[in-house]
C-alpha cells in the first residue's frame, strides 16, 4: 500500500474581508480562526459542490505531481456568519454556503502569470498541459491563465472548472476516454514539446492507490445533491474509475495535444 496520506485541515471562517468578483462564483478573501487569510470558494455559488469537488481533486493531484499549489483547507461557515453583510447578493451567498466549504491559502502579493513576461521551460509546460488534459481543465487560457508568480515561483490555482464529466454523470465511461479538445486553447501548449516523456513519468506517480486516497478526501456532505441518489461511496467510486480510466488511456489526450500543438508551430 502507498504511504501517500494527504490530509486537509479544517478551519472556521471568522471574518469576510472582501469579494473577488471573478465570473459568477464570487469567491472571497476571508480570515479563519488560525489567523490566516484564504480565498474562500463557496458551496452555494455557481456550480456549487461539484466545483468544490473538482477544486479538491484537481488541487491534490497537482500537489502529488509536484506542482506548487496553495494549501487547501476545509472551511466551516457558521449560520450566524454574514448576518451583518449589507450586500444582499453576498448575504444570500453566505446563507446558501453554511457548512463545509473549501478555501485556498491566500498568496498575498502574487501576480498573474504572463507568458510574454515569463517563459517556462518545455518540461514544466508539458507537465502542466498533461495535467490539465487529465482533469479536463478548461481554465488555463491566455485570457485566464490561473497561474500565479509568488516569491519568483509558479503556483497553480483554481481547478473548479475541471472534471466537467460530473455535470452529465451517467456517460462518464465515454468521457473518460475522450481527447481533450480544449487543449488547443491552452496558454502553455506552444511550449509543451515533451508530452510523451511526461506521460511516462506521471503515469508511474498516479497509481490507483494514490488516486483512491485523494478521492476519499471528498466529504460525505458534498455528495448528497446532484448525484441521482447515489451513496457517497458509489459517487467516490465513479470519480476513482473516471480518473484511473483516463490515466490508463492517456495516449488519447496526449496525441490530441500533440496534434493541436503541431497546428500552432
Amino acid at each position: 500500500m502507498s504511504d501517500f496520506q494527504p490530509q486537509l485541515r479544517t478551519v472556521n471562517v471568522i471574518r469576510y474581508v472582501t469579494p473577488l468578483r471573478e465570473g459568477g462564483s464570487l469567491p472571497a478573501i476571508a480570515e479563519a480562526d488560525d489567523e490566516f487569510l484564504y480565498v474562500l470558494k463557496f458551496r452555494g455559488a455557481g456550480q456549487g459542490l461539484k466545483a468544490l469537488i473538482a477544486e479538491l481533486i484537481g488541487g491534490e493531484i497537482a500537489r502529488l505531481l509536484g506542482f506548487k499549489i496553495p494549501e487547501l483547507v476545509f472551511a466551516n461557515l457558521d449560520t450566524a456568519f454574514g448576518r451583518t453583510e449589507p450586500d444582499e447578493e453576498i448575504q444570500d451567498l453566505l446563507k446558501a454556503s453554511v457548512g463545509l466549504n473549501l478555501a485556498l491559502h491566500y498568496l498575498s502579493g502574487a501576480i498573474t502569470f504572463d507568458p510574454v513576461v515569463t517563459t517556462l521551460d518545455t518540461k514544466l509546460a508539458s507537465q502542466i498541459v498533461w495535467f490539465d488534459c487529465l482533469i479536463t481543465n478548461v481554465d488555463r487560457t491566455p485570457r485566464n491563465t490561473n497561474m500565479l508568480i509568488w516569491h519568483k515561483e509558479l503556483w497553480l490555482i483554481d481547478h473548479g472548472a475541471s472534471l466537467y464529466f460530473h455535470h452529465s454523470w451517467y456517460n462518464w465511461q465515454e468521457q473518460a476516454k475522450r481527447p481533450f479538445a480544449q487543449v488547443k486553447d491552452h496558454v502553455l501548449l506552444p511550449r509543451a514539446s515533451e508530452l510523451e516523456a511526461v506521460d511516462t513519468e506521471f503515469k508511474t506517480i498516479l497509481t490507483p492507490d494514490k488516486i483512491r486516497t485523494i478521492v476519499n478526501l471528498i466529504p460525505d456532505e458534498w455528495l448528497t445533491k446532484g448525484f441521482e441518489n447515489e451513496t457517497p461511496e458509489a459517487v467516490r467510486d465513479v470519480y476513482f474509475d473516471f480518473l484511473t480510466t483516463r490515466i490508463a488511456s492517456s495516449d488519447i489526450f496526449v496525441k490530441e495535444a500533440q496534434h493541436a500543438r503541431e497546428s500552432l508551430i
